[in-house]
């Protein structure tokens, strides 16, 4: 039985997931013994705690030309001390394009099917990567875990199914045969998908798989070679990614460098001299808006990019407000506001918002995001496992900065004792109230958990800042509050308008950070949050180009 044959089933439901955009999940979120195994966890942990202080020699890059690594457990603000293969750009790029000669005819049955392969691979070695991601992001264990893990590779699944749908799009081969009265004009036409080249997809620090694998595998399910430059602050996560698809491929007598790991290092970072490369066909980023826009405008280039934004939160009415506050108070403490779709400019009316037992001033309503913010934090079961670990030095200075933003501070950022980690780098959320006119202060991303509750003068004039500000500076989310079915639509279109989706009266165990594999559409790529949205059919068929040859049939 063929790899394809294998994981036909799977890659067929995927493909009917993309277009039903029902919930499906071809990998399970939950770290339950009777799905992974009694000992996976404690596996993948001691796995991981093994492999500190140690050379990385589980790729099948040949001929390292150094080793280096600067990895630092948020947790323990200790080096992990592990050292990875280093490789110059110019043995980077001969090595991708030798591969490329390879790949680029390997058929998409058998690049699907030695994909769909590698993620079974990745399976298995979930918990690993779960410990890794922690140690290198500060993710708390569960969004470790199901963000790294399952969700990233049903993210890959998704990317790998996009891709073998477009390339089986049309027919290989026709006969076309036209009438010309007499006589017919016959040829034989034939089509080929022809993938661009070289890839290279530069990753985050916080979200080191989640966030790079559609790009990895939506080039190499389109016969690109694919060269990933990691963030060096989170290495570990996406090269044993690298690792179990470089065995698969050597396994099927492929070059395992037609996807290979690209390790630099803070002081010697070489993402630009990979990006400028004239090799380079594609690339795709997550990171901020500055270098995104950077690689936007290089020229030849294929940029596949998800920046930064400004999200926003619209309150105009609710039916409970206590579970409005607590689910929004959620959604800023989860993994201490460090994703980019976390909420962060809450507009409220300066006359209160409406709910059936009367108007909630303001003040009333910012006083129970408060108390929700706090309560959470002070749940020893709960808090330390949802906030997770501040990532980078620069987010804590930026959270404590932030303190100083002019207006009414609600709430300060503290410390609190993580029961397992003692040393860990930790911040709660800051909430500043602000003055609508204060359009400086709002209109840019605090990355972090900062909170900024602006006062507006009605709803209409909530809906214009956050329309400005996704049309402006870009938003990949937005939360929206309201029991008037005219005001809905009205937020609906005109955020639709600034393409940004919306999250309506989410309440309980859902919230406006989650973007859930064959459903939504993570980023649209309509504001200038991002140029790309995975997974559309855009973020696949730009990777290749379709080219025909014909020639008449003989009779």
């Amino acid at each position: 039985m063929s790899l394809f044959e294998k994981h036909q089933a799977t890659i067929n439901k995927a493909i009917e997931a993309l277009h039903a955009r029902t919930f499906y999940a071809a990998f399970p979120e939950q770290p339950a013994p009777a799905i992974y195994g009694e000992t996976a966890d404690a596996e993948g942990q001691a796995k991981f705690k093994a492999a500190l202080g140690k050379k990385f020699e589980e790729l099948k890059q040949t001929n390292a030309e150094g080793w280096a690594g600067q990895e630092e457990s948020p947790y323990l603000q200790e080096p992990l001390k592990i050292s990875y293969p280093v490789f110059s750009v110019p043995t980077l790029i001969e090595r991708s394009s030798k591969a490329f000669q390879q790949w680029r005819k390997v058929s998409g049955n058998e690049r699907a099917g030695i994909l769909a392969e590698s993620l079974e691979r990745v399976k298995g070695r979930f918990f690993e990567i779960a410990y890794a991601t922690m140690h290198t992001t500060g993710q708390a264990y569960m969004m470790a875990f199901q963000a790294s893990g399952p969700h990233a590779a049903d993210r890959a699944l998704e990317a790998i199914a996009a891709g073998y749908e477009e390339l089986n799009r049309f027919p290989s081969s026709v006969i076309w045969d036209k009438p010309m009265g007499k006589f017919n004009i016959q040829l034989k036409k034939e089509w080929r998908a022809v993938p661009k080249g070289i890839s290279v997809v530069i990753g985050c620090s916080t979200f080191p798989t989640w966030n790079s694998v559609t790009g990895i595998y939506g080039s190499l399910i389109t016969g690109n070679t694919v060269i990933v430059k990691p963030h060096p602050g989170a290495i570990l996560p996406i090269a044993l990614v690298v690792a179990e698809i470089q065995k698969v491929l050597a396994e099927n007598n492929l070059d395992p460098n037609i996807c290979q790991l690209a390790v630099d290092t803070f002081d010697k970072m070489i993402t630009k001299q990979l990006a400028e490369h004239p090799d380079v066909k594609l690339i795709d980023f997550t990171g901020n808006s500055t270098f995104g826009s950077y690689l936007e405008a290089l020229p030849g280039k294929t940029v596949f990019t998800e920046k930064t934004g400004v999200n926003s939160v619209i309150l105009d009415s609710v039916e409970d407000v206590d579970k409005v506050a607590a689910n929004l108070a959620f959604s800023v403490n989860l993994y201490s506001g460090q994703m980019c779709t976390a909420p962060q400019n809450f507009f409220i009316p300066e006359g209160g918002i409406d709910a059936p037992a009367g108007k909630i001033s303001f003040d009333q309503f910012a006083q129970k995001f408060v108390d929700n913010l706090n309560g959470l934090v002070d749940n020893p079961k709960a808090g330390p496992f949802v906030l997770g670990a501040v990532q980078s030095k620069k987010t804590s200075e930026r959270v404590v900065e932030s303190e100083k933003i002019p207006g009414k501070v609600w709430l300060k950022s503290r410390v609190f004792d993580n029961p397992m980690f003692k040393n860990a780098r930790v911040a709660t959320p800051v909430v500043v109230e602000v003055e609508a006119s204060k359009k400086e202060i709002f209109s840019k991303e605090l990355f972090g958990p900062i909170a900024l509750l602006i006062k507006t003068k009605n709803t209409d004039q909530s809906i214009a800042l956050a329309k400005e500000m996704a049309q402006q500076q870009g938003a990949i989310s937005c939360g929206a509050y309201t029991t008037n079915p005219t005001i809905k639509e009205k937020i609906a279109d005109e955020m639709a308008s600034a393409a940004t989706p919306v999250s309506f009266n989410l309440t309980g165990g859902i919230y406006m950070n989650q973007n859930a594999a064959f459903s939504d559409f993570h980023v649209t790529g309509g504001n200038p949050s991002g140029n790309a949205s995975f997974t559309n059919p855009e973020y696949v068929t730009r990777r290749f180009t379709w080219v025909g040859h014909r020639e008449p049939v003989k009779g």
